[in-house]
Formats: C-alpha cells, sequence, structure tokens
C-alpha cells in the first residue's frame, strides 16, 4: 500500500510565502503517514501568462526546488512538486513538474507538453502567449510497487497521452492542474474518472485552492481516483489535504477483470 496526500494549497502573491507554506503542509501530510506528497500546478507562483516570466527560476537550482529537495528529504518522502514556472538556460519559459526522492534527489523534471488554451465569452487564456511546450515524457518509480507517470493539467486532456504512460508500464497517473471556473464543474473529474478508467490505474488530479479575488480563478476540488473509476478522496474549494491508500494489486486485479488493455486491437484503430 502506498499513502498518499494531495496538497491543495492557498496560493497568492508572495512568493516566499507560498513556499513556506507548502513545506509546512507537506510536513504535516508526511506526519499524517503519507509517503507520496503532490502539490498544485503553480504552487509557488499566481496562474497567468504575466506572472510566469516574473516568477520564473532554474530547475532544479531556483529557491523551490532548493527546499523542496529539502523538504522530501526531511521528511522521508516521495515528493512531486506540483509545477513552477521555469527558466531554462536558453531563456524560454516552461510550466515545469519537479519529483524528489525520500533522499531529496532530483528524479524526474517534467515540462507540460499541452499549453492550455480557452477562448469563451467567460473566460479567454493562453499559455503559449509566455511559455514554451515540453517534448519528453517522464515517469518515476514512487515506491511501494508505483511507477507514475507525469502530466500537468490541459495534458489531461488527451486520451493518447495517458495511453502512452500505460504502455510505458505506468499505474498510477499524476497531474497537478489548476482547472478554472468555467472547464471545472463540468469537465474535472469527469476527466480524471475517464483517464483512470481509459488506462485501468489510479489517477491524482491537484489543484490550487480556490481564490475568488484573483484574476485566474482555480476550481478546486483535487481529486483520487481508482482504476475502476472511484472517488477515494476529494477536497472542496478552500485549502485542504487529502489522503488515499493506493494498492498495486488494484491495478492488476481490474485489469485482469476487465481486459480492456489487453484486448485492444491497435491494426484496427490506425489511420
Amino acid at each position: 500500500m502506498l499513502k498518499v496526500a494531495l496538497c491543495q494549497l492557498s496560493v497568492g502573491a508572495d512568493k516566499a510565502a507560498n513556499i513556506a507554506n507548502a513545506v509546512s503542509r507537506i510536513t504535516a501530510a508526511a506526519k499524517k503517514g503519507a509517503k507520496l506528497v503532490v502539490l498544485p500546478e503553480c504552487f509557488n507562483s499566481p496562474y497567468g501568462t504575466s506572472f510566469f516570466p516574473e516568477y520564473a527560476e532554474p530547475v532544479p537550482h531556483g529557491e523551490t526546488c532548493t527546499a523542496m529537495a529539502a523538504c522530501a528529504k526531511a521528511n522521508g518522502i516521495f515528493l512531486v512538486a506540483g509545477s513552477m514556472p521555469e527558466r531554462a538556460p536558453s531563456g524560454d519559459l516552461y510550466n515545469t513538474m519537479a519529483t524528489f526522492s525520500p533522499s531529496g534527489s532530483l528524479i524526474g523534471v517534467y515540462r507540460k507538453m499541452h499549453l492550455f488554451r480557452l477562448n469563451t465569452d467567460k473566460l479567454k487564456f493562453d499559455e503559449g502567449e509566455t511559455l514554451t511546450a515540453g517534448d519528453e515524457y517522464c515517469t518515476v518509480d514512487v515506491g511501494n510497487g508505483f511507477k507514475a507517470g507525469m502530466g500537468i493539467c490541459f495534458d489531461a486532456r488527451f486520451p493518447q497521452f495517458a495511453a502512452k504512460y500505460t504502455s510505458m508500464g505506468t499505474n498510477v497517473l499524476i497531474y497537478p492542474g489548476a482547472f478554472n471556473m468555467v472547464t471545472g464543474p463540468p469537465h474535472w473529474q469527469l476527466t480524471a474518472k475517464a483517464r483512470a478508467i481509459d488506462n485501468q490505474q489510479y489517477v491524482l488530479f491537484c489543484s490550487p485552492a480556490r481564490d475568488e479575488t484573483a484574476g485566474y480563478v482555480a476550481y478546486g476540488h483535487s481529486v483520487v481516483i481508482d482504476p475502476w473509476g472511484k472517488v477515494l478522496a476529494e477536497a472542496g474549494a478552500q485549502e485542504d489535504t487529502i489522503f488515499a491508500e493506493l494498492d498495486a494489486a488494484t491495478v492488476a486485479e481490474t485489469r485482469g477483470a476487465l481486459p480492456i488493455l489487453s484486448g485492444m486491437r491497435p491494426e484496427l484503430y490506425a489511420a
């Protein structure tokens, strides 16, 4: 069994305060027995294209990753440090996730592949205004028989992306994300369940807490879904930490009971 914690963090304009709050919440989750802790998308920065250049830092040598590595080591946990604006040596900006081992070592870096775009009457947003898309998958062994496939928010919209991880042998998909009040209510949990059911593995969606005063209002409702599509834990809108127990045997049992993946016929799906 693997006890996981999803920290749905309040995020403000003070970067140091955001980092300190994350450390506090991670430490509290570890004291309650969590061995894998997940943070939200942009947990150290307000979410917005105008903020990304201001808050961007090197990965893994910036102040955020330094603090996260130390926190993972101090608590002896695997830590998926949500995502943060990264400034690469090239000068390009990315929406980047860093994962740390219980020794504090960096064991995975993932740059968001699918940049978020929305064009509705209520909300318009385009990460591509300041960010560059990544192009490399990232899998990480996070203990107790779990191999995680990493994605960020809008990545979850693409079934082919999750299917690629399934073909790489993952049994849990981890998506820090910040759906909004337009897409969140109808799609957030539905998308998490779809990826879990399609790929017959656990899915973790970790959101920032909702701040109605922010320019971009996150939906919240961080959630853990099992391979059958059952909700194991769900947060509300406000700052919270949710916990769940994951069992790798459940993935194998689900795939054996309902042989979707082994019944696929790829030769029929090719264009």
